[in-house]
């Protein structure tokens, strides 16, 4: 069940290595979580709060919708993580 995924370029360079754009094994957005987690540690505390829930700047999209942690994946489908843009 693999998944196309975006990771926001400000991420990146928290993880040498990383790709922005790579191909993963979930089901769900919490597996693709678990996922990342795997391949660069610390990298679900930089997407995800302790509830768990996705942090409040970090938006996750999923076929252009927005998702949460029980987002079910279908195979092929494209997510996009992206950080929120704030500011007065």
């Amino acid at each position: 069940m693999s998944v196309t995924v975006t990771l926001p370029a400000a991420l990146l360079p928290l993880f040498p290595g990383a790709p922005g754009l790579l191909q993963l094994d979930a089901g769900t957005v919490a597996e693709l979580m678990d996922a990342l987690e795997a391949r660069w540690p610390g990298m679900r505390d930089r997407l995800c709060d302790s509830r768990p829930a996705i942090r409040r700047h970090i938006n996750v999209f999923v076929e252009g919708k927005r998702a949460t942690l029980d987002t079910n994946l279908a195979p092929g489908a494209e997510v996009f993580i992206i950080t929120a843009v704030s500011g007065g």
